[in-house]
């Protein structure tokens, strides 16, 4: 199937379980045809997710490499980063792209700033506590400024940096679980279609990720399928993720999501060749 592959894979050089050769050996089980490492990128700050320093992120790099030679002739390797991006904090993309060639970026957004705060709301991880805290300490409890703000810190990364991939870009609605907002209200439907507006204007490709239903921590993909309607309508680029950190993980939910785009009228998906971007046909 011209489905199988992921750019979004995390190994032992960041959060992900395993180490790089087995993700492979796993992808090649599978039948894929394409696998692309997308580790963290170092932030500026003490945290247990992200590679940790330059010389650390210079031995992902070089595995990397090493295994994208020792597999040429049996799948595509590629080299990538997951960069987080923070107003006035985070790295510019480009020096990561530059200093270790890389061959694609994912641009996500997992701390959220708020410019009259110290801290970081943090939206990610499995405890909800973080999530309700932050929001609480912040953002004062205010849901609509804490929602619009990240998304307002995507938009400045699209602008800025531009990602080759947006990652998991409504994924502020994981730890709400319809307790804050929901989705239908018109304030938040407004908010992500302005977002809609700016992935337009930048071709950016954004990723369908698949992680939050195979861990059981959302009852829909990122971005959700009224989302996955609009995108249509706008004819931006999509393409598939698990967002995998266990080997087992790199093509959770494919077959329904493949499901899931068909019906909603995708035709095709955006998959990184060696010669470069490729739309690859679906149906």
């Amino acid at each position: 199937m011209e489905s199988l592959f992921n750019l979004h894979t995390h190994c032992h050089y960041c959060d992900g379980i395993d180490e790089p050769e087995a993700y492979i050996k796993a992808a090649l089980e599978a039948g894929f045809h394409t696998l692309g490492f997308s580790s963290h990128a170092p932030v500026p700050f003490k945290n247990n997710f992200a590679i940790q320093d330059r010389d650390f992120l210079q031995a992902y790099a070089h595995e990397i490499r090493e295994l994208k030679k020792k597999y040429r002739h049996r799948i595509n390797i590629f080299l990538g980063l997951e960069l987080d991006y923070i107003s006035g904090i985070s790295g510019d993309f480009e020096k990561y792209r530059q200093e270790f060639s890389l061959d694609y970026t994912i641009g996500s957004v997992h701390l959220v700033r708020n410019h009259q705060h110290h801290d970081l709301w943090f939206i990610d991880g499995p405890k909800l506590e973080s999530f309700d805290n932050g929001l609480s300490e912040i953002f004062g409890g205010d849901i609509r400024k804490a929602v619009t703000a990240y998304y307002a810190q995507v938009d400045e990364m699209l602008i800025r940096e531009k990602p080759d991939i947006l990652g998991h870009f409504d994924k502020v609605k994981m730890h709400n679980r319809n307790r804050y907002f929901r989705e239908d209200e018109r304030w938040y439907r407004s908010r992500v279609i302005e977002t809609l507006e700016v992935i337009r204007h930048t071709g950016v490709i954004v990723e369908i990720n698949t992680r939050g239903i195979y861990k059981k921590r959302s009852q829909d993909l990122y971005p959700g399928q009224w989302v996955l309607e609009e995108m249509l309508k706008m004819k931006i680029p999509i393409t598939l993720s698990a967002d995998a950190h266990h080997p087992s993980e790199i093509n959770g939910y494919y077959p329904e999501t493949m499901e899931i785009l068909k019906k909603v009228g995708f035709r095709s998906l955006m998959c990184l060749t060696p010669q470069g971007w490729s739309e690859k046909v679906i149906l």
